[in-house]
């Protein structure tokens, strides 16, 4: 009976001291995740951080009045909006093609499309060059019209829409394969055309995702610089856009330089905190999923 009574204790102690060396074990496996966490966010904002605090407001005052800065910040928000509706208009089409179809066709077309997200960007520049360069696919042909596209303002346009496009229509997609089919079903049962169908029924109830691709897609387009730098060229009040006065003023001027990194700095904080409240209020309406339920805590956490 003794004997019986110690094994009981015994298996008891043991289960105990088991228990407590899981808990050990995992307290050092959460402090180590932590750890790496709190270096790697470190490390994403020390730097945003330099940018802010090593410059005095008498430095970004005049670091925004250099020659530099007026003339690109006008160009980058003409290209900007050019690029955007060159994007969004035939983006939408093709997200609906594209949200419609699930052969290999359209995967194969989904994976184009989202090529340029991955290249690095001076690829897509050199890529825009043979394809539109006075040797190029289409320059040659386009040379006998007169029509030179490689380093104008036209230049610096298509190298944005080339690298942020897939933004738009990546989101695009995603909206219009998230839309309830019975919606449209009802809509052409009540005899709507296709097309009256799509402007009074999906296109509204995508149109929150699609503000917010339109919006990422601009953003891209307005930090573009390796793309533009092979195929535009860096020429002042030409195709010197905010990012290519950063580079050239990196020769001259720190503080230009300096200011014009925080003015992009600013506008992409700004951008993704209106997004963030936008799909705060509409439950992820913009793009960004809403917020999920708390986890539980871990037991005897």
């Amino acid at each position: 009976m003794e004997s019986h009574v110690c094994e009981r204790v015994g298996v008891a102690r043991g289960s105990v001291s088991d228990r407590t060396l899981r808990r050990g074990r995992a307290a050092i496996a959460y402090a180590l995740c932590g750890l790496a966490a709190a270096m790697l966010l470190a490390f994403l904002v020390l730097p945003l951080v330099a940018l802010v605090v090593t410059m005095r407001p008498a430095d970004l005052a005049a670091g925004l009045r250099d020659p530099l800065v007026l003339p690109a910040l006008r160009l980058s928000l003409l290209t900007t909006s050019v690029s955007l509706v060159l994007v969004v208009v035939p983006g939408t089409a093709l997200a609906w093609f594209l949200a419609r179809r699930e052969d290999a066709v359209g995967r194969w077309i989904e994976t184009a499309v989202q090529l340029p997200v991955v290249i690095p960007p001076a690829v897509g520049g050199l890529a825009l060059l043979l394809a539109l360069g006075r040797k190029g696919l289409l320059g040659s042909s386009l040379a006998h019209f007169g029509i030179a596209i490689p380093f104008t303002t036209l230049a610096v346009v298509l190298a944005e829409v080339f690298v942020s496009a897939p933004f738009f229509v990546i989101a695009a997609t995603a909206a219009f394969r998230r839309l309830d089919p019975s919606l449209w079903i009802v809509a052409r049962s009540l005899g709507a055309s296709p097309f009256r169908a799509f402007f009074r029924v999906a296109l509204p109830a995508a149109s929150p995702s699609l503000i917010a691709g339109g919006a990422m897609s601009w953003a891209r387009s307005l930090g573009e610089f390796g793309a533009t730098l092979m195929f535009a060229g860096n020429l002042t009040g030409r195709t010197q856009t905010l990012p290519l006065a950063v580079y050239t003023a990196l020769e001259s001027d720190m503080r230009a330089a300096q200011a014009i990194s925080l003015l992009l700095v600013t506008i992409a904080f700004a951008l993704l905190l209106v997004l963030r409240r936008g799909a705060a209020a509409g439950g992820g309406a913009l793009g960004f999923p809403p917020a999920p339920p708390r986890w539980p805590r871990e037991p005897g956490r």
